[in-house]
């Protein structure tokens, strides 16, 4: 009988390459499809580890070393162009309108469950499934004939969040061979077969290799403009919306406060944002647009669930009340701290991902 083939998408790191040899030990030929998305146009230097930047040929040669010594089929798939035009597009767009974008999330549904698998085919590669690294488990549901998601048995690694837009069609064909198994696990698995330099390699964490984002923009898209207190009282003058989110305290060039002043607020259309304590940024309620579900047909009456504000949020307790089938507004138990505008909010019963959207 024919061994069913999955294409891997590998980074290089322990998560991919372990996620090949548990796919291989389980009766699949693996092949592996790494991303190019590196611009070389733009210039930046890289102090950190991301998944944007020059730093991105060292993974591709990790990626193919690793394939080689797993003595599988590596292919680089270069989507730059799509890259630019899914994500950085997006990325920016959502600053200049005074909003937080979550690049990672978008991401991984346009490009690396979407565009990767798609162009991979594209380009004459065949194969049955496609399968990432994510620590994240997939069931299905034969009473809504759903495919399901739900957080991962290694809660400090539970990668659900990142995935809540992903559709239908894109979990029917993946795999997460990495959903039932702790990262300390996986790590002891790798010293014993002999990846020791995949344990002790740094992880990416960021979206870029930089922490200075203005890289990514023209000069002339963002000015300098007020810093006012909730009172309407200027206290200072900020160098580009882009370079701020809500709850941020740090790099605001305020000092003489009787307490610490976050940002609470920032008015694109003004060029201004406003600074306070920090208990203006403690908020019960949010609305949330753009709504994917997942594990769900949709939310036909208010629930009492739960719900994550960003990935580090432990997910809290409310009531979701659906607007329609795109639109809900979430109450929280409890005020929560910074919920911010343009980032992602998902919403859980118990360990199932059911969907999320993007807060207004």
């Amino acid at each position: 009988m024919k061994k069913q083939r999955v294409a891997l998408g590998m980074s290089g790191g322990i998560d991919s390459t372990m996620s090949a040899l548990l796919l291989m030990e389980q009766g699949y030929e693996v092949i592996g499809l790494t991303m190019a998305i590196w611009d070389d146009s733009l210039s930046f230097e890289s102090i950190k580890s991301g998944c944007f930047g020059p730093g991105e040929a060292e993974d591709i040669e990790s990626a193919k070393a690793s394939a080689a010594k797993l003595g599988i089929e590596h292919h680089v798939i270069r989507l730059k162009d799509e890259f630019r035009d899914n994500v950085l597009s997006y990325f920016c767009s959502t600053y200049l309108d005074g909003r937080t974008p979550n690049p990672c999330v978008f991401c991984n549904q346009r490009m690396k469950f979407g565009l990767l698998p798609r162009t991979a085919k594209e380009q004459g590669l065949s194969f049955d499934y496609f399968a990432t690294g994510h620590y994240v488990s997939k069931g299905f549901d034969p009473d809504t004939a759903r495919w399901q998601l739900s957080k991962a048995t290694d809660p400090t690694k539970d990668q659900s969040y990142f995935l809540v837009f992903l559709t239908q069609e894109q979990l029917r064909d993946t795999l997460f061979p990495l959903g039932n198994i702790r990262k300390e696990e996986l790590k002891a698995l790798a010293r014993r077969l002999g990846w020791d330099s995949l344990v002790e390699k740094k992880e990416s964490q960021d979206f870029l290799e930089t922490d200075d984002y203005s890289v990514l923009f023209p000069s002339e898209t963002f000015s300098p403009g007020d810093i006012l207190s909730v009172d309407g009282m200027k206290l200072g003058t900020h160098n580009g919306l882009i370079h701020y989110t809500i709850g941020q305290r740090r790099n605001l060039g305020l000092s003489g406060m009787s307490e610490p002043y976050y940002v609470v607020e920032i008015d694109a259309k003004a060029n201004r944002i406003i600074v306070g304590p920090q208990n203006y940024l403690y908020k019960k309620e949010l609305i949330a647009e753009g709504m994917n579900w997942i594990s769900v047909p949709g939310l036909g009456k208010a629930a009492k669930l739960s719900a994550k504000i960003r990935l580090g949020h432990d997910a809290a307790d409310c009531m979701v009340y659906p607007e329609s089938e795109t639109s809900i507004r979430l109450v929280f138990d409890e005020p929560q701290l910074s919920i911010t505008p343009g980032q992602v909010v998902a919403i859980y019963d118990s360990e199932l991902l059911l969907g999320g959207g993007i807060i207004q």
